[in-house]
């Protein structure tokens, strides 16, 4: 009786052992298979993910999270294309803008050189277009400044209504120049705001120029101010051509420029609306944007609102 116990007891023994054999045999096969999969896509630079049926536990886990790490290297794969991709278009736009007007001031310089009686006009010329040069290195420099967070934000509180009205006034003669309808809605109380004078004043007048550098064909600039209990926001509106949707997503990106940024008319450098949202978001202010062809094209900012 105890040797057919034992018997059983060495037969299931056994089985146990030759099952287990099995069972690590099945997975260093099926972790091979993986290692070869993994090994595939890492070198074809694919953006496939490791597929295997399995029944274990254990390995479905390991695939899983070996597809979380290639997903989140395809990301940063991409991530880095389109940073590719935006830095060549930047030295491309840069280029242009630096190289278009030095062109010119080397043609007035020439004009001089040949006809002495026309100085003094050329002497102007050239200072309109060394002015040009100098403003876009000078708009590098603040949005380096800000990107490295060498720019002290001084906070204090701002009475935003007058503070609108203000830089209102800075446009009046190229507002008067352009035949542009004004509408100013501002409510008829006060409204304050803790923030940053120099950046919030620079943030308006980057949305303002924008607004009449490509929407002075709608003949209408606003500017709008509505508050809640806690929030106020500001919208700077145009009239004009609009945004497209496929646009909407990459105006804030530095040295972005529209189709036509390379009309003299409507000539911008592409990063007047980078510093806005480099400064807005360095107060700690939400800035949107809303867009209809030649019905309303609206770039508004939402501040945090105080009562003292």
């Amino acid at each position: 009786m105890l040797i057919y116990i034992a018997t059983i007891c060495l037969i299931v023994l056994l089985l146990i052992i030759i099952s287990l054999l099995y069972e690590r045999r099945k997975m260093q096969k099926q972790i091979h298979t993986i290692s070869l999969e993994l090994n595939r896509i890492l070198t074809d630079e694919t953006d496939e993910k490791v597929m295997l049926f399995t029944s274990d536990n254990k390995i479905s886990s390991l695939i899983e999270q070996i597809n979380c790490a290639l997903e989140s290297r395809q990301k940063a794969r991409t991530d880095f294309r389109k940073s590719e991709l935006r830095s060549k278009r930047m030295l491309s736009n840069v280029s242009h803008d630096i190289k278009t007007p030095m062109t010119v001031i080397l043609g007035y310089l020439e004009i001089m050189r040949l006809d002495n009686r026309c100085q003094m006009d050329m002497l102007g010329k050239v200072e309109k277009k060394a002015n040009e040069v100098m403003n876009l290195i000078n708009e590098f420099f603040t949005l380096a400044k800000i990107e490295a967070g060498d720019i002290d934000f001084t906070m204090s509180r701002i009475d935003i209504n007058e503070f609108c009205k203000e830089i209102i006034l800075d446009f009046y003669e190229i507002l008067t120049e352009k035949d542009i309808q004004v509408d100013i809605q501002i409510p008829n109380k006060k409204l304050y705001v803790y923030s940053n004078q120099e950046a919030l004043k620079r943030i308006l007048l980057n949305l303002i120029t924008n607004a009449l550098r490509y929407g002075s064909d709608g003949k209408y600039l606003g500017l709008y101010i509505h508050d809640n209990e806690t929030k106020i926001t500001i919208d700077i509106i145009d009239k004009g051509k609009g945004i497209r949707k496929v646009q909407k997503e990459h105006v804030f990106e530095r040295l972005y420029t529209m189709d036509d940024s390379r009309n003299k008319e409507v000539q911008g450098n592409g990063l007047g609306l980078t510093i806005a949202k480099e400064l807005a978001e360095k107060l700690g202010v939400t800035i949107s944007l809303e867009s209809e062809p030649y019905i309303r094209t609206a770039f508004s900012l939402e501040l945090s609102r105080i009562k003292y």
